[in-house]
């Protein structure tokens, strides 16, 4: 019976050590060739405000923690395509000049006049630069995308803190379905 009962833990320890295991979520050869064409979607899955305030009042709320409440969903994004930067992502922090609509205190904007930058980084990772020209409250993206095709992302901003951003990228086509 002891015997049945060590089997039993030892199976349950390997099941739950391979279920929380990281998974890539694209091919490593697709990676490489998404760096490459410069068109890619950053998805978000965490989102990290640089403010210890803000992480204070989401730990004081009844029944939440902020490490369960910064895990995104599906949906939060950055397209970055040849003539089209699109981003929808959540914005937790401090802002100096908030706006009246809720729905324009996040990042959620489409440019058409912008730069990408890219230079190698360490590792084997690559970054980027990004600079929408068109809009006037953002100063840069920063987004550095590592071999195994998980990325960090880092918005500047004139009117608010910076916050960052965990999650990895996938082909533009994925999204459509």
């Amino acid at each position: 019976m002891k015997n049945l009962f060590k089997i039993c833990v030892a199976v349950f320890v390997l099941a739950l050590a391979f279920s929380c295991s990281t998974q890539n979520n694209v091919a490593p050869a697709n990676i490489t060739s998404l760096l490459q064409s410069n068109e890619f979607t950053f998805i978000a899955e965490r989102a990290n405000p640089n403010n210890i305030d803000v992480i204070n009042v989401i730990n004081s709320l009844p029944n939440g923690s902020s490490s369960r409440m910064l895990d995104l969903d599906p949906g939060y994004t950055i397209e970055i395509r040849k003539d089209k930067l699109d981003v929808t992502l959540p914005y937790f922090g401090r802002m100096y000049t908030p706006n009246i609509d809720p729905s324009k205190n996040s990042y959620r904007f489409t440019s058409k006049d912008f730069t990408v930058n890219k230079k190698d980084g360490k590792k084997g990772s690559s970054i980027y630069t990004i600079i929408a020209n068109d809009q006037q409250n953002i100063r840069t993206i920063t987004m550095q995308v590592f071999t195994n095709g998980k990325a960090y992302v880092s918005i500047d901003s004139n009117d608010r803190q910076p916050i960052s951003y965990d999650g990895y990228i996938t082909d533009n086509t994925a999204l459509k379905n």
